[in-house]
């Protein structure tokens, strides 16, 4: 078997059962282990793979696999998540030195986006409630209107603009036969905790990079304000009111 296609023991420090918990990731312990691990099992560096292959994570976050966190996926078992990242982690210890890259795909938002309650308000001064689904009637009519207030971090003049392209974006869903806007609870919020990797899976990540001397490449999705994406980037509604484009991030 070439030695870029060999199965690897998984390192001892790798415990299946704190998958489920955030916990830092003692990163200069691991650096100088994972040196050692390269050397040990014959690991070179991944700049000399004859084939390269990636491996694509898509939003391992706690916000979503983690218990108590926003969006968790527990499934049936209410593991399904948890168990399905520590086959993750066991997945790259095993195959450190045929994972040319690993690519990480990062769920990134504001509370200031479309499918978030601060975005929109209704003539009681009330924001829905997460999962509160908001169709192109419910602008038209005046149930639901983009909040004055949030328009200002938009820029000067920038309310009558959100509220037309609302119902543009509204109208582009029922065009494209998709769904009724769905208001999610807060999750995945820039610099938060939720926004981080699960913390067993980062240090996965981190172990190849200092073993294969190869960088972990993190890309973030969503932080459009008035849009909303779907894995890996394609937004479910991307067309342009011909005026304006659509707002810029306030991300940056």
């Amino acid at each position: 078997m070439s030695a870029q296609f060999k199965e690897l023991p998984i390192p001892d420090f790798f415990v299946p059962e704190r998958v489920g918990e955030v916990w830092p990731v003692p990163y200069e312990q691991r650096a100088a282990e994972a040196k050692a691990w390269a050397a040990q099992q014959g690991i070179p560096p991944a700049a000399g793979d004859r084939l390269r292959l990636g491996l694509l994570l898509i939003d391992v976050q706690n916000t979503f696999c983690i218990p108590g966190f926003e969006l968790y996926v527990g499934g049936r078992s209410q593991r399904a998540a948890i168990e399905d990242n520590q086959r993750l982690c066991q997945f790259i210890y095993r195959n450190l030195g045929s994972i040319s890259e690993i690519i990480a795909t990062l769920d990134t938002h504001t509370p200031m986006q479309v499918f978030h309650p601060l975005f929109w308000i209704n003539d009681r001064g009330e924001h829905p409630q997460p999962l509160t689904t908001i169709d192109l009637k419910a602008v038209e009519t005046g149930t639901w209107r983009v909040n004055p207030s949030v328009a200002d971090n938009f820029g000067p003049g920038s309310l009558d603009y959100l509220q037309a392209y609302a119902q543009h974006y509204l109208r582009q869903l029922e065009l494209n036969r998709k769904y009724a806007l769905i208001i999610w609870p807060y999750h995945a919020l820039l610099g938060s905790i939720s926004h981080a990797l699960v913390s067993a899976v980062g240090e996965a990540c981190f172990f190849h990079s200092v073993a294969r001397d190869r960088q972990t490449h993190f890309v973030q999705r969503a932080a459009i304000p008035s849009r909303k994406t779907t894995p890996p980037s394609n937004p479910k509604c991307s067309a342009t009111t011909p005026a304006r484009r659509s707002p810029p991030s306030m991300t940056g």
